[in-house]
């Protein structure tokens, strides 16, 4: 069935308001495991596999819209106006690494999700040692790319997993 580009922008956009909503979803999802390993606000990453999937299939700017869209409804939904400051530091400068590692091309998926976990990790961090002005909340540096780089395998290997099975239903 050939698909006219009107069908096909609306089916784009049905298809960006799923992710959102899976996104939404895993926020919810994951506010709700206690995962307190000692350091404030370390989380599984659970939607950072959304939005490695769509940087892969739609490109930086669905991806871009879907992570902000989603930080700012679920930071009113579930959290706080820090909880939506810390949340954008660490999503933008995720992003940001994750893109222009894909656009280089040299790094596999999996690579591209430990990169956003670390620098998601990074950016909170280096937001909160701004706002609380005390740099010594840097010691938790270590413990945190650890986590991001366990959080970020673990995301990666799901992610490629998805997007596997799900980028032959976006072609025509």
């Amino acid at each position: 069935m050939k698909h006219t580009t009107s069908s096909n922008t609306q089916i784009h956009l049905v298809s960006l308001g799923v992710f959102l909503a899976l996104a939404l979803i895993f926020s919810y999802v994951e506010s709700l495991i206690p995962f307190y390993f000692g350091v404030p606000g370390m989380k599984l990453g659970l939607t950072n596999a959304v939005v490695v999937i769509l940087l892969y299939l739609y490109g930086p700017r669905d991806s871009f819209l879907v992570s902000v869209l989603r930080i700012l409804l679920a930071g009113f939904m579930f959290g706080n106006a820090f909880s939506i400051l810390y949340s954008l530091a660490g999503g933008i400068l995720s992003f940001l690494v994750m893109l222009l590692l894909v656009q280089t091309k040299f790094c596999k998926m999996i690579a591209v999700s430990v990169a956003g976990g670390l620098s998601h990790n990074l950016g909170q961090l280096l937001l909160a040692a701004v706002l609380v002005k005390n740099y010594n909340i840097l010691f938790y540096l270590p413990v945190l790319m650890v986590a991001g780089i366990i959080t970020g395998l673990l995301i990666g290997i799901i992610a490629s997993a998805i997007h596997a099975r799900v980028a032959p239903l976006t072609k025509d």
